[in-house]
């Protein structure tokens, strides 16, 4: 039975743990947990900032391997690639989502790899690919493998927050936004600590603090808070931070580096406000590209792949 993006598929593809709101059903005593963001990523600065009503007002940090880009595709040429996508099934997948895949036969436990029934990425994708090129961030980016996914607030669709594998991806993960916005929240298990700095705003021609700081011993004693005073950086755990990364429609986001390997990134209902399709491509990890132990094998699903004649598996 066709199920296309936006119509009711015959169930959901939910497993263990995982629910959506086809499953569910009325007797659901609470939603699945949804974590509140306290930090905001700033694109133009590349600093993390505590959002305004959290402890955390006043306080930002850096936060690495985040590139993101607005309007990487034209409103036309996104209904193109809709409609083309929608031409074929949208099988249903975890959490209420539906999804399309163009890649290898995996198996991830067991680390397994072949060819299978792959036949390429989709013909619309090379356009795509070839645009990358334009970004400093993805120089060599080859990708071997597409993941279209099918949200919608009434499937009460969402994505826990993940780690993609790293056994047979590699170092970036890009992912364009389609059709609303979206929140990607980022979480982090570690148990290191981030250090926060106070963060400023020109108010009445001087530098004020934004939010709460904190003061060293030396301006508490010298009489004259709040002038001329160091402001001590302030720790807390990895565990406490959450981090908003704003997704626009049609906007394009990278993850590499910290980004990638350190934060987990998810997406929670509540940001799944209308019809929302991500389209995800996966370049090989190390292990299955020049000089790698899978070299070969790499080369081939890379072939097949970047041919762009590809139907969903």
């Amino acid at each position: 039975m066709k199920a296309a993006g936006g119509g009711e598929g015959p169930g959901c593809g939910c497993k263990g743990i995982r629910s959506c709101l086809l499953c569910e059903g009325p007797a659901q005593a609470a939603p699945p947990p949804q974590g509140e963001d306290n930090f905001t990523y700033c694109p133009a600065t590349g600093l993390a900032k505590g959002n305004e009503h959290s402890e955390f007002a006043g306080w930002a940090f850096p936060f690495p391997g985040v590139f993101l880009m607005e309007e990487f595709i034209s409103q036309d040429e996104e209904s193109v690639i809709i409609e083309l996508m929608d031409r074929d099934d949208w099988k249903p997948s975890q959490s209420g989502r539906k999804k399309q895949d163009y890649g290898p036969k995996v198996n991830f436990k067991k680390q397994r790899l072949k060819a299978g029934s792959f036949t390429g990425l989709p013909s619309f994708s090379k356009k795509l690919v070839a645009q990358m090129k334009a970004c400093s961030v993805l120089g060599g980016f080859f990708p071997v493998e597409q993941c279209n996914l099918d949200y919608m607030p009434e499937r009460g669709s969402a994505i826990d927050p993940h780690f993609d594998d790293w056994w047979l991806w590699g170092e970036r993960l890009v992912s364009l936004n389609l059709l609303s916005k979206t929140v990607l929240s980022m979480s982090c298990d570690s148990e290191d600590s981030i250090q926060l700095f106070p963060t400023f705003s020109k108010e009445n021609g001087g530098l004020s603090p934004s939010g709460p700081f904190t003061q060293t011993s030396a301006c508490r004693n010298s009489g004259e808070e709040g002038i001329d005073c160091v402001l001590s950086p302030r720790v807390v755990p990895s565990k406490e931070v959450t981090v908003a990364i704003h997704l626009p429609q049609r906007s394009l986001v990278v993850l590499h580096g910290d980004a990638r390997y350190k934060w987990k990134h998810g997406i929670y209902r509540r940001n799944i406000e209308h019809r929302r399709v991500c389209v995800t491509f996966r370049e090989l990890s190390a292990e299955f590209s020049t000089g790698g132990r899978h070299e070969e094998l790499g080369k081939e699903l890379l072939e097949i792949a970047l041919s762009f004649q590809g139907r969903p598996v």
